[in-house]
């Protein structure tokens, strides 16, 4: 249950943000220039709360839907895991993903001062499936497990971004939290444990939708 909890903040975030643009939208009439020509809100520190302003959460939450032919490859199996050394069809190194939800929250608690620069983010990205790349190729939503990195961020003049990643290894679910026969590659994931510090870039405007 510990591990759903992330998903379960992810969605219901996804959900409050989804409710408030359309009350907003509902209630506030526009213009005929303004719906055709929608331009980003700017931020600004006057008038804002010290802790939880109005947009002191973002986030998006996307789901995925790889066809057979195509499994998303986690790297915790051999590209060979179904062959007949390893078992064929029955082989248990099956953590070859159909489906994919992922997702990304950004949290800046503070309004005013220096302190509003700062930025939490979280990034899960949950995995299922049993397939076996050649050998087997289902619908299954059996768990593979949840891949994260989260970490600090800081504005910075100019546009620019100084950020802080942790990256875990990958959390595995239910039975492929062990070893799984001789085509298993190990708990490391697609992507391994590290830490970065990094500075990022933002530049151009970003298109929203008319609709």
């Amino acid at each position: 249950m510990k591990r759903l909890l992330p998903l379960l903040l992810l969605l219901l975030c996804s959900l409050a943000a989804w409710s408030q643009t359309s009350t907003e939208s509902a209630t506030t009439p526009q213009s005929p220039e303004t719906a055709q020509s929608p331009t980003p809100s700017q931020p600004s520190s006057s008038g804002e709360r010290l802790f939880f302003p109005k947009d002191w959460y973002y986030g998006w939450a996307e789901f995925d839907l790889a066809p057979p032919h195509n499994e998303i490859d986690p790297n915790l199996c051999a590209a060979d895991a179904g062959s007949p050394q390893f078992g064929g069809k029955n082989a248990p190194c099956s953590a070859f993903a159909r489906y994919q939800l992922a997702g990304s929250l950004e949290l800046r608690p503070f309004g005013r001062t220096i302190a509003r620069r700062l930025m939490i983010f979280y990034e899960p990205n949950f995995l299922f499936g049993k397939n076996l790349p050649q050998t087997l190729y289902t619908w299954s939503w059996s768990g593979i497990g949840m891949e994260v990195g989260w970490g600090v961020a800081a504005d910075l003049p100019k546009h620019f971004q100084f950020r802080y990643t942790n990256h875990p290894t990958i959390v595995l679910f239910g039975s492929r939290d062990q070893p799984l026969g001789g085509a298993w590659l190990g708990s490391n994931g697609p992507w391994g444990q590290y830490n970065t510090i990094g500075v990022r870039k933002y530049f151009g405007t970003r298109r929203e939708g008319t609709d």
